[in-house]
């Protein structure tokens, strides 16, 4: 009965008649004892969205633990405290893109902090998130705000901030913006928060800006001379417009699109889950790329954060494989690091990826940070000149953008793959130069999604209390409980196992997902030109590791 009357007192004071119509459904169907209807409505209600660092993602529906007008609204309003409380009374940049109900949440937050005495400058049609990181600092904006839910189902939505930085929000900034957000929540009724209708609708010429400095990172020697067939997916997503655009302006032959996964949608129809990493989620695209023997497919997720690479595997071009992402993160940084005439930044990734990139930051020059994961810990760092990680997160444009951008990486790896064509190579042979000098380093990842949220502590506190000494064999030589932190680390729910020869295994629980991560690492050094037989023994000691992974995961 507790929670009929939580829906009852949400109900009388949700504006929104899609959420409402919603919650008369479910009280009607619970009333008559729907099992499946009272499990949604007390999960709806049993607890709310936590703000955090990647801000808010869930569920669309009615309630406080979902996505709705009503969250959104209260969040809006918490940013607006604190920007104020700040004496930041300056401009918010707002984007969205395409799922359900984006643009009602972005004009949502646009009132909400219109009438708080914040200037909102909103884009007036959808965009890929890195053109909404862009705009903060092209802007001089004090705020940003991005609704997307980037590559979750098409059920659910988000909202991300970010500060004048244009990096994400860390401690202890978001903190403080739950705290007003919950001063809001317990404030009263949505519709008695101030609203103002005085906000500007952005031109284009913000766009204009990211297109022609985002071109400019690519070399015209390059792009103008190559034959380079490259198949594009937009995953449904708001990339593809952005994405055609930047390849012409940079000189490069048009991309080929995959036509069935073009143009935005909010239902995801061709994809199960419009992830590029998921199994299936690149499959029209390599047919499209073995029909025009192309030599490059490149995947944006549907808010084109991320960039994600196949290529072919055979001379005839007719079988093909999705490169993981450590290996474009190695490439990228290794190309980088050619580029580069000054030697001297920071290379920076998220501790859950390769360690690679500390062998070719170290063979070049540059310094090397290592952080926790996501991309709101590596964007921020001072001299940064490229950041990954290996969820497909690539940052090659760091002062212009502070956080992952699928569409630059992109840029740069079809100049790279540009390069070697015309000296007669690809991407695997530099793939395999890169091995030849700094070793093999093998990565692959085990997880469990669980139904209950309570299972995920369960198994974490089991791997602390049995710790083990030797994994597959190798003898642990470091153990690392990350929630106890570090000078270099901020504390975090995760443990890391160094073993011996340079193998890892980190076990920590997902950020945005219901579920536990195993990231394995096997680093197998080349003896003499016997690249084949590194890459086996690497591959045989990721298989023995993944099925201790498996046992700790149940």
């Amino acid at each position: 009965m507790n929670v009929i009357a939580q829906a009852r007192e949400w109900l009388s004071s949700d504006p929104h008649e899609e959420t409402q119509h919603e919650l008369r459904i479910l009280l009607e169907r619970a009333g008559q004892m729907d099992p499946l209807a009272v499990a949604e409505l007390h999960d709806c209600f049993r607890t709310s969205l936590q703000f955090g660092t990647a801000g808010l993602r869930g569920k669309l529906g009615p309630g406080p633990n979902r996505m709705n007008l009503v969250v959104v609204a209260r969040a809006a309003a918490g940013l607006a405290q604190y920007l104020n409380h700040k004496g930041a009374i300056g401009s918010v940049v707002i984007g969205y893109d395409a799922r359900h109900n984006s643009e009602l949440f972005a004009k949502v937050s646009a009132q909400i902090l219109s009438g708080a005495g914040i200037t909102p400058l909103i884009f007036p049609h959808t965009v890929p998130t890195p053109v909404l990181a862009f705009a903060i600092r092209h802007l001089k904006a004090d705020a940003g705000i991005m609704v997307t839910a980037s590559h979750n189902p098409p059920q659910d939505n988000g909202y991300k901030v970010y500060l004048g930085s244009g990096a994400q929000i860390v401690p202890p900034a978001d903190i403080e913006i739950a705290d007003y957000i919950q001063q809001v929540t317990h404030s009263g009724p949505v519709r008695d928060l101030p609203h103002g209708d005085t906000w500007t609708t952005l031109d284009h010429s913000t766009e204009r800006a990211y297109l022609d400095h985002t071109a400019k990172l690519v070399s015209k020697e390059i792009s103008r001379d190559t034959d380079l067939r490259t198949v594009y997916t937009a995953m449904h997503g708001v990339g593809g417009k952005t994405f055609m655009e930047l390849a012409h302006k940079a000189g490069f032959p048009e991309p080929i699109k995959v036509e069935k996964q073009f143009e935005p949608d909010p239902m995801f129809p061709t994809v199960a889950f419009p992830n590029p990493e998921e199994p299936g989620a690149i499959d029209l695209s390599i047919d499209t790329a073995i029909s025009h023997s192309a030599d490059l497919v490149i995947a944006n997720d549907p808010d084109a954060d991320r960039c994600a690479v196949a290529i072919p595997t055979t001379d005839d071009k007719s079988t093909w494989r999705m490169l993981h992402g450590d290996e474009v993160g190695a490439l990228l940084g290794s190309w980088i690091a050619q580029q580069s005439t000054t030697k001297s930044g920071v290379m920076a990734q998220s501790i859950v990826s390769a360690t690679v990139l500390k062998a070719i930051a170290e063979q070049s020059g540059f310094e090397y940070q290592q952080t926790l994961t996501g991309f709101k810990w590596i964007g921020p760092i001072p001299g940064l000149v490229y950041g990954y990680e290996e969820a497909l997160g690539y940052c090659v444009d760091p002062e212009a953008v502070k956080d992952k951008d699928g569409l630059s990486a992109a840029l740069k790896i079809m100049e790279l793959a540009a390069h070697l064509k015309s000296q007669n190579e690809t991407l695997q042979s530099e793939l395999d130069r890169i091995a030849m000098q700094v070793g093999v380093y093998a990565t692959d990842q085990v997880s469990v999604r669980v139904s209950e949220l309570a299972v995920i502590p369960e198994i974490m506190r089991r791997l602390r209390s049995n710790l083990p000494t030797e994994i597959a064999g190798a003898q642990v030589t470091e153990f690392i409980d990350l929630a106890i932190g570090s000078p270099q680390l901020p504390p975090t729910d995760g443990l890391l196992f160094n073993l011996d020869g340079g193998g890892r295994v980190i076990v920590r629980p997902s950020g945005t997902e219901p579920k536990v991560k195993v990231y394995l690492q096997s680093v197998v050094s080349v003896d003499g030109t016997d690249l084949a037989a590194a890459r086996a023994q690497a591959e045989a000691n990721l298989a023995a590791m993944a099925e201790v992974a498996g046992t700790w995961l149940g």
